[in-house]
């Protein structure tokens, strides 16, 4: 018996010894519990829990070490444990990619790729990655404290630091923690009771004192721990109701302080596009391959409207197109960093789905939107983000040749005998896709009007759009592109030997949405391209179609173009742009007599010619000073507008010329009443002259667009871009560069002005604004 004492005796030291450690661990592990709750699998929990635990345990092999050791091993043992998880989540993610390339890859993006992440988060290399990191240093640095000072509580610090990151980073996005937030307590509390075993046996240090000294001494002893109670007391009751008023409370998100990826200016309207595929048909965007599985037969023998092409063919969705302001269609959708596994939404309750895999890979197509068959549940071989909204994808590092990824999709087809009985859905949900911008012709409004009277069911609605569009309208590949009120208005009701009542896919899909939404439909744009089973999808492929939402159905995609072979009617046969003027009134016209005599006007006294100048030659004196005295003005514009100008442009070193260039395409801005501010970058200014150029040309017939989908006008880009080289790197400008610029901002200049009405041509070179800023910029400091 006394020789097991001393066995029994070191393994209660070790127990005890191991409670702290093991404390430490779990504290640390609790935090990455809290975490997985927004995470799919529990991948990432195991590698936080080995985090913690490997943490811990080198601090406890190396505490004979001496403390600034430590730290160097450690960090060594966290790049093996990060290095190796990295390789397993890429693994897991199917991602592809060397080592070394993944992780450079994850240490960039890691922090703003977890908050821009789709709740389930996929654990892969850039979203387990800080958190791996974060719970090996907590579990460094509290071990560190604990174990080597003693000073347990101060040792827990680290790791609650790291749970409440958790549970900030989580937010609302997860039902509340109680039960882990409870084990925390607890553990922390069994840690804290446990006895280190680093301090001797308790010794009284007043023993030694004379005992009037040694009574005072435990008096004040005494006297400040029952002060401690009574402040933490206090503490819990004045904050207790705070923190329990809180418990209901809905979390902050940090994800709304981080931007989500951004399509780029080209993919935010790609209906512009339309019209450059167009005119080149033959390029090849896309080689697919597709494999259909799980098709269920229509009920009837009909098709259903804009269904899919026959012959196994498909409709592969580039993007879809909510928001429309009277001059653009546009994208207006928010993504979010996906997984290889997207978010599955419930599909429509009176639909059927067939599943659609394919492998594409990209040739020619530009920007970031990623093409998918509608609805996309599963994407390998590409970084994504999506969309849950609109059902789209993007790849946020841009579209490049050579490209392979494979998609699965849930792709839904409607029950096309409900169709016809089908109501629309009303309220703030749909109120985005049911908004009419300010400003619609007086002709459309009377043709939706007309269209609506005689069909009263929304399907019938939608039915009689499609048919009008398709009867009365012809595709040609080389008309213009442009979906403004304008545009559409003389699609639809210019003359057809003037251009009028012929259009790309672009606008068929436009007036479309437009007409139904003024009917009372939830309508949206879809860009896309039809798809064989197998082989390249062409430019001639490409093609906009609108759709409508029905209740119990989804989206619905109609197909206004016209049939092979149908020459189409004039619209004037069935609809008429004016209404008719009524019949004139058949009551004869009322006669006004007169109520009293004239009074007779008095003449002057005495003869004329004695009473000085006539009042005739005074008004033409005095207008006639007036208007040498406004012409004399104008011309003194004119000349002092040139003489500026000329100075901007010719004068100085070649960075002042560049800026003044600059400053000649912003009075430009400001005069054409698209003013600019000062905090804006060069690159943004540009954006805006754009957008600008773009407006000021869409109701004319200057409107023009290149292949790429940009509109055609002065490279102001490339003017942005000298003004950063010359305020990143003053003195690199060349005068040939100067040159350029100048030639860049004339030409903008020109552009813009003539697309304005004549007479603001005219006081476009007279008005005071240029001079008057340039005033003031000499005038202010810098």
């Amino acid at each position: 018996m006394g020789r097991g004492t001393p066995v029994v005796t070191g393994a209660v030291r070790v127990l005890r010894a191991a409670v702290v450690p093991l404390a430490l661990v779990g504290l640390t592990a609790l935090a990455g519990v809290v975490l997985a709750r927004v995470y799919a699998g529990g991948l990432l929990t195991g590698l936080v829990v080995g985090a913690a635990a490997g943490s811990v345990l080198v601090s406890v092999a190396a505490r004979r070490l001496p403390s600034w050791l430590v730290a160097p091993v450690s960090v060594a043992a966290m790049a093996g444990w990060t290095l190796w998880s990295l390789r397993l989540a890429a693994n897991r993610a199917e991602l592809p990619g060397g080592l070394l390339e993944i992780t450079g890859d994850a240490a960039r993006n890691g922090i703003p790729r977890l908050l821009t992440a789709m709740i389930p988060v996929e654990p892969t290399p850039d979203t387990v990655l800080v958190p791996v990191v974060a719970a090996w240093l907590a579990g460094l640095a509290g071990a560190e404290v604990a174990l080597r000072t003693g000073r347990v509580l101060l040792g827990y610090l680290p790791a609650a630091g790291l749970y409440a990151a958790a549970l900030y980073v989580v937010g609302p996005n997860a039902a509340p923690a109680v039960g882990v937030t409870v084990a925390f307590v607890a553990v922390a509390a069994v840690g804290l009771a446990a006895p280190t075993g680093a301090a001797p046996a308790a010794v009284d240090p007043t023993a030694e004192l004379a005992p009037r000294v040694r009574a005072a001494v435990r008096l004040r002893l005494a006297a400040s721990a029952a002060l401690g109670v009574a402040l933490v007391v206090g503490l819990v009751a004045l904050l207790g109701p705070v923190v329990a008023g809180q418990v209901d409370g809905r979390p902050v998100d940090p994800r709304r302080y981080v931007e989500p990826p951004q399509v780029q200016t080209l993919d935010e309207n790609p209906l512009i596009r339309i019209s450059g595929w167009a005119l080149h048909p033959e390029q090849k965007l896309l080689d697919v391959s597709t494999e259909r599985a799980g098709v269920s037969p229509p009920a009837s023998g009909d098709a259903a409207p804009g269904a899919e092409p026959a012959g196994g063919g498909v409709r592969i969705r580039l993007a879809v197109l909510s928001d429309y302001d009277g001059v653009t269609w546009r994208v207006g959708a928010t993504y979010r960093n996906a997984g290889r596994i997207l978010p599955a939404a419930a599909p429509s309750r009176e639909s059927t789905v067939e599943t659609v895999r394919q492998q594409i890979t990209v040739a020619e197509l530009s920007g970031r939107l990623l093409p998918a068959v509608a609805t996309p549940r599963e994407v390998s071989g590409a970084r994504v983000a999506y969309d849950p909204a609109s059902g789209t994808l993007i790849r946020p590092e841009g579209l490049t040749p050579g490209l392979r990824y494979a998609v699965t999709s849930a792709a839904e087809q409607p029950d096309e005998n409900l169709l016809a009985s089908a109501n629309v859905p009303a309220g703030e949900e749909v109120a985005r896709v049911l908004r009419v911008a300010d400003g619609v012709p007086d002709p459309m409004r009377r043709l939706a009007a007309q269209l609506a009277e005689e069909n009263g069911a929304p399907f019938a609605r939608a039915l009689a759009i499609e048919q009008f569009l398709a009867e009365h309208y012809r595709v040609v590949a080389d008309a213009p592109s442009g979906h403004a009120y304008p545009n559409l208005g003389f699609f639809l009701f210019g003359p057809r030997a003037g251009g009028g009542q012929e259009g790309t896919s672009e606008q068929f899909a436009a007036a479309f949405a437009v007409l139904g939404r003024l009917s009372g439909l939830p309508t949206r744009v879809v860009v896309g391209f039809r798809a064989g089973g197998q082989g390249p999808v062409l430019a001639g492929d490409a093609f906009a179609w609108p759709e409508v939402l029905f209740d119990g159905l989804g989206w619905v995609p109609f197909d206004p173009l016209p049939r092979p072979n149908e020459e189409p009617r004039p619209v004037e046969e069935d609809f008429r742009q004016t209404p008719e003027d009524p019949p004139p009134s058949e009551a004869p016209a009322p006669t006004v007599e007169p109520t009293a005599s004239p009074e007779p006007v008095a003449a002057g006294d005495g003869p004329p010619g004695r009473g000085g100048v006539s009042t005739p030659l005074l008004v033409a004196g005095g207008s006639g000073g007036l208007l040498l005295l406004v012409g004399a003005l104008l011309l003194t514009l004119l000349a002092m507008r040139r003489s500026l100008t000329r100075a901007r442009l010719v004068q100085g070193d070649p960075g002042q010329r560049i800026a003044g260039a600059w400053r000649e395409v912003t009075d430009a801005l400001r005069l054409a009443g698209r003013p600019v501010g000062d905090d804006l970058a060069a690159t943004e200014v540009a954006g805006h002259a754009r957008e600008a150029l773009a407006e000021a040309r869409a109701g004319t017939a200057a409107d023009s667009t290149t292949a790429d989908g940009t509109t055609d006008g002065p490279a102001v880009d490339d003017l942005a871009a000298l003004l950063n080289q010359v305020g990143f790197a003053p003195g690199a400008a060349t005068p040939d560069q100067a040159a350029r610029a100048a030639e860049v901002a004339m030409a903008y200049v020109n552009t813009l002005r003539s697309a304005r009405p004549w007479w603001r041509r005219v006081l476009w070179s007279v008005h005071p604004t240029p001079l008057r800023r340039a005033r003031r910029s000499r005038r202010s400091p810098g």
